[in-house]
C-alpha cells in the first residue's frame, strides 16, 4: 500500500511504525474470512482490510477521528486473528493501537461514553475496586428488568449486571506477594502475574498455577509491587494509565531478575502475556526500554512453562473429554497453538476441538461491556459450535473467555485447574459440579 505521510508526521515512532504496517498491507482480503466483525456483520468496514483503509486516512490526513472511523475501530475485538490469516505479515495489533491512542486524543465522545471507559479504566486493574463492583452488581441485578429500552447505554448496563457472578469466591492469601518455595529440589525461579480481575472472580487458577509449579521444583515469586499488565487501558486507547501499570510491573520484575533472577514470568492469563510479551516494543522510545525488553523476553505462557519443565501427571486418566477452546491472544497474539492442547492429552483427557476455532468468543477484555450485542452473537455462535463436539467440560487459558463462555450446558475450567488436578492437586469446582449435575 502506498502512503504519503510528511517527514514531520513520520518524526514520531507511532506513525513512523504505522507507516510500515501500512507499506506491507497488499489487500489481497484473506484476512475479511476470518474477521469475527465481518464474518457478522458482512461490513466492509468492519474487516481488517476496510478499517486499515480508514486508519491510513485518518493518521495521513493528521485531523481528528470522525465518528465513523471511530465506530468501526470501536467494533474491532483486537482478536488478532487477521494477523494469523495475513500471507503479508502486517502487525495490525500495533496498528489498531496507535489508531485507539490517536482517536482518545482527538475525538470527544458522548459524555456517558467518556465516563463509561474512565470508569472502566479505573476499577477493573484495581482488585478491590473491582471486587466492590462486582458487589454492587449482584446486588443491582434484581433491577435489570426496569432498564429501559434498547440503547447501547441500556445494552451495556444489562451486559455488566449478566456477565457479574453469583457469589464472589473469597480473596486468596496465596495471591498475596511472598515466595512459595519449591517443593523437593530446586529448578528454578519463576515471578506469577497474578492479574486483576482473575484475582477477584477466579483465584483458584493462582492457586492451581502456584501448587504446580512448586510441585515441580520452582520458586513462585509474587511481588508487592506488580499489578494490572496495562492491557485493559491499553486497548482502550488509554497511553498513560496503560503505560504507569506496565512501568510498575517493569520495575517490579527487573529487581528480581537483578537480583536473584529469573527463569521465567509466569502469565495464566493469555491476555495478559500479549501485552507482556510486547513491553518490549511498548517501551521502545522509553528510558525503560532494555528492561522491558528483558521482561518481554522472559514472559511465558503456563503452557510454555509447563511443557519446559516436563509436567507429568500423577493420577490415572480421568474418563472427561474437554473443548478446547484457544483464547485468541493465546492462539493469535502469542502463536501458542499445540501445548496446552498437549498437556491436556499428557494428562489423559480427550481433547475435542470445535468448528470455527479461530474465531473469537466476544469477551476481548471489555468488548463484551462496550459492544454487548455482536459479543453476545459470537458467544452463542461458539457455545453453538462447543455444544456440537459433545465434551463434558470447556477448557480455556484466559479468564475473560471463561467468564464469557460461563453459564452454558458445559461448566468452564482454567487448562492450569486440570494439569494440577491430574499432578495431585484438589478436583477443581467444575469438575465436582458436573459431578453432582450428572448425579442429578
Amino acid at each position: 500500500m502506498q502512503t504519503s505521510f510528511t517527514a514531520e508526521q513520520l518524526e514520531d515512532p507511532d506513525t513512523r511504525d504505522s507507516n510500515t504496517i501500512l507499506r506491507t498491507c497488499v489487500h489481497c482480503g484473506f484476512c475479511t474470512a476470518t474477521c469475527p466483525t465481518f464474518v457478522l456483520l458482512g461490513d466492509e468496514l468492519d474487516s481488517p482490510r476496510g478499517r486499515i483503509y480508514l486508519i491510513k486516512d485518518m493518521l495521513e490526513s493528521g485531523k481528528p477521528a470522525t465518528e465513523e472511523v471511530v465506530r468501526h475501530v470501536d467494533r474491532c475485538l483486537s482478536c488478532l486473528s487477521c494477523m494469523t490469516t495475513c500471507p503479508s505479515g502486517v502487525h495490525y495489533m500495533h496498528l489498531v493501537d496507535h489508531a485507539r491512542h490517536y482517536i482518545e486524543e482527538t475525538y470527544t465522545r458522548p459524555l456517558p461514553e467518556r465516563l463509561l471507559r474512565r470508569v472502566l479504566g479505573w476499577v477493573l486493574p484495581s482488585p478491590a475496586r473491582f471486587r466492590l463492583a462486582l458487589t454492587g452488581a449482584r446486588l443491582a441485578r434484581p433491577l435489570r428488568g426496569l432498564i429501559p429500552g434498547r440503547s447501547v447505554t441500556s445494552q451495556r448496563l444489562r451486559a455488566m449486571l449478566d456477565l457479574a457472578p453469583a457469589s464472589l469466591p473469597a480473596a486468596s492469601p496465596m495471591q498475596a506477594p511472598q515466595v512459595h518455595r519449591a517443593e523437593g529440589m530446586r529448578r528454578g525461579r519463576v515471578a506469577l502475574l497474578t492479574g486483576c480481575a482473575q484475582q477477584v472472580i477466579g483465584p483458584s487458577i493462582n492457586e492451581a498455577t502456584i501448587r504446580l509449579l512448586t510441585r515441580m521444583g520452582l520458586d513462585v515469586v509474587v511481588t508487592k509491587e506488580q499489578g494490572c499488565c496495562g492491557a485493559l487501558n491499553h486497548h482502550m486507547g488509554h497511553h498513560d494509565p496503560a503505560m504507569a501499570q506496565a512501568r510498575a510491573n517493569i520495575l517490579a520484575w527487573s529487581r528480581e531478575i537483578e537480583g536473584e533472577g529469573l527463569d521465567a514470568i509466569v502469565i495464566n492469563t493469555s491476555g495478559c502475556g500479549t501485552t507482556v510479551k510486547d513491553y518490549g516494543h511498548m517501551f521502545r522510545e522509553e528510558r525503560e526500554s532494555e528492561r522491558a525488553g528483558k521482561v518481554a523476553a522472559l514472559a511465558m505462557d503456563v503452557s510454555e512453562v509447563l511443557t519446559r519443565f516436563g509436567y507429568k501427571p500423577s493420577r490415572s486418566a480421568p474418563g472427561l473429554s474437554v473443548a478446547y477452546h484457544a483464547a485468541c491472544s493465546l492462539q493469535h497474539g502469542q502463536k501458542i497453538t499445540a501445548l496446552p492442547k498437549d498437556l491436556l492429552k499428557r494428562a489423559g483427557f480427550t481433547v475435542k476441538e470445535a468448528a470455527e476455532g479461530h474465531l473469537c468468543c466476544g469477551s476481548a477484555g471489555t468488548y463484551n461491556l462496550m459492544q454487548p450485542e455482536i459479543a453476545g452473537q459470537l458467544r452463542e455462535r461458539k457455545l453453538g459450535n462447543i455444544d456440537r463436539t459433545g465434551a463434558d467440560l470447556i477448557a480455556a487459558g484466559n479468564i475473560g473467555c471463561l467468564t464469557q463462555l460461563a453459564g452454558g450446558a458445559r461448566p468452564t475450567v482454567h487448562t492450569v485447574e486440570l494439569l494440577d488436578w491430574m499432578a495431585g492437586g484438589p478436583e477443581p469446582a467444575a469438575v465436582t459440579g458436573l459431578a453432582a449435575r450428572r448425579a442429578a
